[in-house]
């Protein structure tokens, strides 16, 4: 069962970093809203996976997708997301949590990368992932068979937590669900020097959804959607902490994590 999130004070904060492991250039302003966009111009998709390093230890935000993938779903595979993570002095095999935000193919495979980790879903999540609703085609195109298997895995390992709604992961990180893009949408916030930040994943795609108002079109429930955009801002001590899902911006309105690191990962905290 969920814990209750309660006001905090004097919580220690948290680096947050993200690690650009995948892109997709052919993607158009066209396909990114509902409605489509009257200047269809490029607006191309970045992929990120997500770290945490602070008091409570080593968290990872969703984990990406492998190079066969890349292939397959026909995208840029730039590296793997481990690699971005030794390349910050993190050990994938140590890392304490990871959150899967949803079960989308870019948001969990590579599970295997981290041995030890302890794995947070929201359990609607999985139920939508394995349910009835998967007999439509265009549902489920957004789901690998074998990301979802490595997910049941992880629950008969115990090494799965189910969750109901908001959830207090450690002093200055929450879960929190939104729906919308998928039946179990989760975001997390986390305390920063910069504030409380929100990494929303798929919940907001780009900056722009987000700031517009106007969602990205593969959506479970658009009203959800809408209604989650009202939450992250409620989340976020500020909007411009709210943190898209695959938005190449985070890269040039964050500094790299080091020189070395520019365009492969930014400090966002």
């Amino acid at each position: 069962m969920p814990s209750a999130i309660t006001p905090v004070t004097d919580i220690d904060p948290y680096e947050v970093y993200a690690i650009r492991f995948a892109h997709h250039p052919a993607q158009r302003r066209s396909n990114n809203f509902i409605g489509g966009d009257p200047h269809d111009a490029p607006m191309p998709f970045d992929y990120f996976v997500f770290a945490l390093r602070g008091p409570g230890g080593l968290f990872v935000v969703d984990t990406g997708f492998s190079a066969e993938v890349a292939e397959t779903r026909g995208r840029q595979f730039l590296r793997c997301p481990g690699e971005g993570l030794r390349a910050l002095d993190m050990d994938p095999a140590r890392v304490d949590h990871v959150v899967l935000t949803h079960l989308h193919y870019d948001h969990s495979g590579n599970q295997e990368l981290f041995e030890t980790a302890r794995f947070h879903l929201q359990a609607d999540e999985m139920s939508y992932a394995t349910g009835p609703l998967m007999r439509h085609k265009v549902l489920r195109g957004g789901y690998d068979p074998e990301d979802i298997a490595a997910t049941v895995r992880k629950l008969y390992a115990d090494r799965l937590d189910l969750h109901d709604g908001d959830f207090a992961l450690a002093p200055g990180i929450s879960l929190h669900r939104v729906g919308g893009h998928t039946r179990g949408q989760m975001v997390v916030r986390v305390m920063t020097r910069a504030g409380w930040m929100v990494l929303a994943s798929d919940a907001t795609h780009f900056y722009e959804n987000f700031e517009r108002r106007l969602p990205f079109p593969w959506v479970e429930n658009v009203a959800a959607t809408l209604d989650g955009y009202e939450r992250l801002s409620e989340l976020a001590d500020r909007d411009e902490l709210v943190i898209p899902g695959h938005d190449p911006e985070i890269m040039s309105r964050h500094p790299a994590a080091t020189p070395e690191l520019d365009g492969i990962v930014a400090r966002l905290d």
